[in-house]
């Protein structure tokens, strides 16, 4: 991680998620704002935003450099920061985390649901993407069509697509009928890839989720639209993973 030199109190008081800097610096202009338990309210002072304690409106605020959220994308949403169409996922977020310049690292499709991380760590989310990582992503399916064991064979082996051929993926059977219920995992994360693999094959992704990134697992606990902090243990699965 990067040393953190000095910083402004204002910037310091809106990466603490409490705010835009403007609205920060209304909160310090109020009184509102102690710097080592004395009120500051020049929003330009400078400060060793570890080194000091900080509260607002009687809380002690902790900063943070950088911020990781685990997010269970419903459908419908698209993983995008802005978007004139559709509503984006950034707009799930808690307040708290509204006025901070997070994206989503890699994305789902607008009508997959699943786990989606979200960062402002431009370092950490471009070694979880560049392709020579073969970052796993494994998701739940339900397709329409019986999955067989030539369809297993098929993934282990790549598929060849309009494009490209995909590198070997796994493909569980949990459940085969009329509509089956499969676990797929890939190393990529190519337009529709999924459902482009499943169609070439002659059927049909009727829902996608996805339930694990590299070394995290979509939280269970969380509803559809729901987000939370990473844990310290699952940070630092993350930081093992990069190297």
């Amino acid at each position: 991680m990067n040393e953190v030199t000095k910083m402004r109190l204002d910037k310091l008081v809106a990466k603490c998620g409490l705010g835009s800097r403007a609205q920060a610096r209304e909160l310090i202009r109020s009184g509102q704002v102690l710097v080592n338990g004395l009120p500051v309210k020049d929003g330009g002072l400078t400060l060793d935003p570890l080194g000091s304690t900080v509260t607002v409106a009687g809380k002690e605020v902790n900063y943070c450099e950088f911020h990781y959220l685990m997010l269970n994308k419903p459908a419908g949403v698209i993983s995008a920061t802005r978007d004139t169409l559709h509503a984006t996922v950034l707009e799930l977020l808690p307040r708290e985390y509204q006025h901070l310049k997070l994206f989503p690292v890699g994305r789902l499709d607008r009508d997959a649901q699943g786990l989606l991380l979200l960062t402002d760590d431009g370092q950490l989310a471009h070694s979880l993407l560049a392709p020579k990582k073969q970052v796993p992503k494994t998701y739940l399916a339900l397709i329409r069509g019986c999955v067989a064991r030539e369809d297993i064979e098929a993934f282990a082996r790549g598929i060849v697509l309009s494009d490209f051929t995909t590198l070997p993926a796994r493909l569980d059977i949990l459940a085969a009928a009329e509509q089956s219920k499969v676990e797929v995992t890939i190393c990529e994360g190519k337009f529709h890839q999924v459902k482009r693999m499943f169609h070439a094959l002659g059927k049909e992704v009727l829902s996608l989720k996805r339930i694990a990134m590299g070394p995290l697992t979509l939280d269970a606990r969380l509803a559809p639209g729901e987000a939370r902090e990473l844990t310290a243990g699952e940070l630092n699965l993350l930081r093992e993973w990069r190297q």
